[in-house]
């Protein structure tokens, strides 16, 4: 069994869910990965701990971690990306694998796009200003790339919301811009380093989304993997 430490946020959640079925090979209900997940939406906010003063979520992150681990997970997963700020205190003293989404989209696009190529990086400011893809992308090769202040206010950041609160087609019309404004720009690819934002483009049946990597997509297919290596 797989825990998801989940929530952040509940649509997102469902998303890897369902993304879990989709990339499972199954004839039957048994042949599926079991999931014990864990959607708590109360966990403090992550961007505001990361570039403000806000709460800090691992606490809450960690008791989720403990709690599934006790119900009898045999590796973890945690579909959200800026949460991976605090991936390094998580894995420390954590008695099964954990399964990083920022290691998995990075997989994925060495597969996709050769190295030396720019890549795009759509995600929170809190992601960003953590440069939590960055380092990862480097070793591989890649420059990355990012959306400017304005991008980041006027459309990143409001679209990320939408999805939040349940309107996905406006969130899509925005990411969608910045994803263009990044390609433009001369990325080869964009990761949707944002769990929101693969749900923003899908909701207005964007034509960009081959030129992505959906982060809750590569975690989902990681997962699958994992799990049929090791059940």
């Amino acid at each position: 069994m797989i825990g998801v430490l989940g929530g952040m946020g509940p649509l997102a959640t469902l998303d890897f869910f369902s993304k879990v079925l989709a990339a499972t090979p199954a004839s039957g209900d048994a042949d599926h990965v079991p999931l014990l997940i864990q959607s708590d939406p109360r966990i403090p906010p992550r961007p505001p701990a990361i570039v403000g003063d806000g709460v800090s979520p691992l606490p809450a992150l960690l008791a989720g971690r403990d709690r599934l681990i006790e119900a009898g997970a045999k590796a973890l997963v945690m579909p959200c990306n800026t949460a991976h700020f605090w991936y390094a205190d998580l894995i420390k003293g954590c008695s099964v694998p954990f399964i990083s989404i920022v290691d998995a989209s990075c997989n994925e696009l060495q597969h996709k796009v050769n190295p030396g190529a720019h890549i795009g990086i759509i995600a929170t400011r809190a992601t960003l200003v953590a440069k939590i893809f960055d380092a990862p992308l480097q070793r591989a090769g890649y420059t990355p790339m990012v959306p400017n202040d304005h991008q980041m206010d006027t459309l990143v950041l409001p679209g990320i919301e939408f999805v939040k609160s349940s309107q996905s087609v406006l969130g899509g019309h925005l990411i969608e811009q910045a994803v263009q404004s990044l390609l433009d720009q001369g990325a080869s690819a964009v990761i949707l380093a944002c769990t929101e934002t693969p749900l923003a483009l899908d909701a207005v049946q964007s034509g960009l989304r081959p030129r992505t990597i959906d982060s809750t997509a590569a975690l989902a297919r990681r997962c699958v993997a994992w799990w049929q290596a090791h059940r």
